[in-house]
């Protein structure tokens, strides 16, 4: 009967490790894999960084960051511009030589991405830094100055 008790607690015992193990083994590939999709998602922007593009290029990318904020449901406010949110809205802004003038990427979307395309299809840009959102260490903004020839 004691050996039957004996046996009873230890089975219980090797079970709770068993469930503390897997759990924290779970958790560990959890994070490693939430480290990866973010790695993958940051990389999608980093390649960016310090790379010179054309204008048509540009307005894919802004069209792809209007995308991914609709899909996200950041708001926007009362000039139709999409208002950052901590966690996974992604803004551009784009320094024009000419004007000397710093844009946000919702003026060229919201005023037509074609226009931007048809007269800087050629012009080159190129992404001078980027910033992350503090609480998910997503890509927060991009900023892109026009390449002077």
């Amino acid at each position: 009967m004691k050996n039957n008790k004996i046996l009873i607690i230890l089975m219980i015992l090797i079970t709770l490790f068993l469930i503390i193990v897997l759990s924290i083994y779970a958790l560990k590939i959890s994070k490693e894999s939430s480290s990866r999709a973010l790695d993958n998602y940051n990389k999608e922007y980093e390649t960016y960084l310090n790379k010179t593009i054309y204008g048509t290029e540009l307005a894919t990318l802004i069209n792809k960051v209007v995308n991914a904020n609709e899909n996200n449901n950041i708001e926007k406010d009362e000039n139709n511009y999409f208002v950052e949110n901590e966690e996974n809205s992604i803004k551009i802004e784009i320094k024009m030589l000419l004007t000397e003038k710093t844009y946000p990427m919702e003026e060229i979307y919201n005023k037509n991405t074609a226009e931007f395309v048809k007269y800087f299809n050629v012009i080159e840009f190129k992404c001078t830094s980027l910033e992350y959102h503090e609480k998910t260490g997503k890509i927060s903004k991009m900023f892109f100055e026009q390449v002077e020839k």
